[in-house]
This record gives C-alpha cells, structure tokens and sequence, in this order.
C-alpha cells in the first residue's frame, strides 16, 4: 500500500506525515493486497483564523473500482485524520465484505433452486 500525503496551505511535517502513515496502517493495513494506493490531502480551510477548519481526505484506489473518498474536519488536525482514516477502514471493510458475500452462495438457495 503506498501512501502519499499532500498539504493545501498547511506544512506537512515529519511528525504529522508519521501519524497518517501510523493511523493508515492501523485502519487499512490488514487489507494491503487490495488497497493499491492512499492520497491523503491536508488542507487549512481558514488560515490563521481558526476555528474547525483542518480537514483531512483521503482516497482509496482498489483494483476494479473507482475509489473511495472520506473526508473530515476538525479544529485540530490529529482528531481530523484519526477520524478520517477510522472512516475509511470501516468503508473498505464494508465493500470487501459485500463483494465477498456477493461470490459466496449459500447451500440453501442451491437446494432451493434445483426443485424449481
């Protein structure tokens, strides 16, 4: 799984790069052999005004699909991309295991069919 992260009007730092890379393992590591590639895109929406404005979103490409995008604010920037990659892991489970159980036909509905 390759990531890259990418900064929109905000510096990406050596220690925030390793807390995405760090969350993004955690939430998508155990599906290595089928995400391909992660672009995570840091931006300050306000500046130095503050307020909830960091946002964090990432994109998932797989093989044969289009790709997933979760995005999330937050006043703090960590909070932003801890929820975010939580986000995507949960996306990810949920269409590998709809596509898993889209192959997988149970005995019943075999039997079921053959007395039709």
């Amino acid at each position: 799984m390759r990531i890259d992260v990418r900064g929109h009007e905000i510096a990406v730092t050596r220690e925030i790069r390793n807390h995405v890379e760090r969350r993004l393992q955690f939430a998508l590591g155990r599906f290595g052999r089928h995400v391909r590639r992660v672009t995570v895109r840091l931006s300050d929406v306000n500046g130095p005004r503050g307020g909830a404005d960091k946002t964090c979103r990432i994109a998932v490409a797989m093989p044969r699909h289009q790709g997933m995008v979760v995005e999330d604010a937050d006043a703090s920037l960590y909070v932003a991309v801890d929820r975010a990659a939580e986000r995507a892991g949960r996306m990810v489970t949920r269409y590998l295991t709809r596509i898993r159980d889209s192959h997988r036909t149970p005995a019943a509905e075999l039997v079921a069919g053959d007395l039709r």
